[in-house]
């Protein structure tokens, strides 16, 4: 029987080399072991489990635009953990966590600088939005790439708090599937 490292990054591999079913069951698996990552991690912080749904959006979509970068002679796991504890990083900054709400191995990488994106993935990402309506694409934009609060962010597009919400869970479920339809053809 094969370790579950191994058959990931078997999956990864083949994706790698265009293989759209292989992608696709590499990302439904990934996004089980990130649910339940996010979910511990967040349950610690007293966040809830649509916010380790969103984070899960938010590192599968990473994991899809940047596995170019995977190193095939490296393990996958660590790769796809980093991406995931970036991910969080990310959320903890944009959603102004207190350092005292933070686990203690993760206080450091709060305050750390930010230096993991690369200006191409951001251009992808952006790319993508440009599939999306006009609200959404504001939304994401404001919160997910910007760091900018809720709050800010509704002033900025024009909607609501909830409307900003709800766009951005929409819009991220609307971008997963665009991603599972490009790598189908």
């Amino acid at each position: 029987m094969r370790s579950p490292e191994t058959e990931l990054r078997a999956l990864m591999l083949a994706s790698q080399d265009g293989d759209a079913a292989a992608h696709r069951v590499l990302l439904e698996r990934l996004s089980r072991h990130l649910r339940a990552y996010y979910k511990g991690k967040l349950a610690r912080m007293g966040r809830g489990a649509t916010e380790a749904e969103d984070l899960v959006q938010e590192a599968v979509l990473a994991i899809h635009i940047q596995r170019h970068t995977y190193d095939p002679a490296e393990p996958l796991t660590p790769w796809v953990h980093a991406i995931a504890r970036y991910k969080l990083i990310d959320y903890l900054r944009r959603n102004r966590a207190s350092v005292t709400d933070v686990p203690i191995d993760e206080a450091g990488e709060v305050i750390a600088n930010d230096d993991h994106l690369s200006a191409e993935s951001s251009f992808d990402l952006r790319r993508l939005l440009k599939h999306l309506p006009e609200k959404m694409q504001c939304a994401i934009e404001a919160v997910k790439l910007d760091g900018l609060s809720v709050a800010e962010a509704a002033q900025r597009c024009r909607i609501s708090e909830s409307g900003v919400k709800v766009n951005i869970h929409r819009g991220l479920k609307a971008l997963a599937a665009l991603i599972a339809q490009r790598t189908q053809t």
